[in-house]
């Protein structure tokens, strides 16, 4: 690896909004009361701002998505749009910006109005490129669960609960947070009864549409007690885009993502880890559906290949697990409004570095790591980030 981001650039102020079905709010309101809470968190004002990066994919067109609710005046404003990786990668570009000397304060925010697009999906899931049949998300993930089963020995029952745990961890998690969507507390019962959406995925295994923003102010690490006298510095931001080979070949085995694990390998390099079970302190993962975090924890070296059943039954993954993971609910709580989630799931780890997570707050973090799949597994773009004190 030529260069390094690792602690070169820190993050002195985050915001987010509530997610949910916001009928009474715009893309524009969530902008500026994401970006509202993170000025005010980072002790600055916007006129400090030097330029901004926005990630979303239906809800914005452009840099004058923010620069007008804003009020930005004649500043340099960049639309980042990367699938599920969009927030992510609004932070990555604006990191760069700074550990370039190009700039010293800049901003990135996420953003997504789902809900107005009308739709009980993601909006616009077409087949550009010819290369593969038409196929539900849900369709596709129930895919990998069935195959997931079969490769590892696990009856239907044993698949379904151990899935159910998933979900029932995530919403625990989830009910003490004031800006989840969703905050009812589940049983496993509860979700192996659910109505099935494709089999083996039931409701509950299934994220939610939500409207939702989430905002990060970046500065240099030279600059960053400054502001404040507990930043988080970034530790690596490494994005893996697949050569959609899963789609061009026969022989993809839908039980892990090959783009997740080497987008985890490069990060845990620049971050400097070597054994992410151990090193890692929490992680925000994609969990779109609950066999994606199942996968992940393999893909991400959390738990060996086949054996992520042992880790979820022995609590690993729970608030008060050896690895907590979604502690702030996930995309299971959150819903998954596109470019806001990667930016929200820095926020979580934002707060349990600084101990401000309240009735969620994780035992002396030292690292967080968050990660973002967009598409489907067998062709996905992966972002994975890791911040830290």
């Amino acid at each position: 690896m030529s260069g390094s981001i690792k602690d070169r650039v820190a993050i002195i102020g985050m915001g987010c909004t509530r997610f949910g079905e916001l009928w009474g709010k715009g893309p524009s309101d969530l902008i500026v009361e994401a970006v509202n809470e993170a000025l005010a968190d980072a002790g600055i004002e916007i006129k400090d701002i030097e330029a901004a990066w926005a990630g979303s994919i239906f809800s914005g067109h452009g840099g004058r998505s923010v620069s007008e609710p804003l009020r930005l005046q004649f500043k340099p404003v960049s639309h980042c749009v990367n699938a599920c990786a969009s927030g992510h990668d609004a932070v990555r570009n604006a990191s760069y910006s700074v550990a370039a000397g190009i700039y010293d304060i800049v901003l990135a925010v996420g953003f997504e109005k789902l809900k107005d697009e009308g739709t009980s999906g993601l909006p616009g899931m077409d087949n550009l490129t010819h290369t593969h049949a038409v196929a539900t998300m849900p369709g596709m993930f129930a895919m990998m669960a069935t195959k997931y089963f079969h490769r590892y020995g696990l009856s239907p029952q044993e698949g379904k609960t151990m899935l159910a745990k998933i979900s029932v961890k995530s919403h625990y998690n989830g009910s003490m947070n004031p800006k989840a969507h969703l905050r009812n507390v589940l049983t496993v019962e509860r979700v192996l009864n659910a109505p099935i959406i494709a089999w083996p995925l039931g409701l509950f295994d299934c994220c939610g549409v939500s409207d939702g923003g989430a905002a990060a102010i970046i500065t240099s690490a030279e600059l960053a007690k400054k502001f404040r006298p507990d930043p988080v510095y970034i530790k690596a931001l490494q994005i893996c885009a697949s050569p959609t080979s899963g789609r061009l070949t026969t022989d993809y085995d839908f039980t892990h993502v090959e783009e997740g694990y080497r987008a985890g390998l490069a990060a845990y390099k620049e971050a400097g880890i070597k054994n992410p079970r151990k090193e890692i302190s929490m992680a925000e993962v994609h969990d779109c559906f609950s066999i994606t975090e199942a996968v992940t924890m393999e893909d991400l070296q959390f738990s060996q290949r086949g054996k992520v059943k042992e880790d979820i039954d022995a609590g690993t993954f729970e608030l008060t697990g050896a690895l907590p993971v979604q502690p702030d609910g996930g995309l299971k709580c959150f819903g998954h409004p596109i470019g806001a989630s990667g930016i929200r799931m820095l926020y979580e780890l934002y707060l349990q570095l600084q101990g401000r997570a309240d009735k969620r707050q994780i035992k002396n973090p030292k690292l967080g790591l968050a990660h973002n799949m967009g598409h489907e597994p067998l062709a996905p773009t992966v972002s994975v980030c890791i911040v830290g004190l």
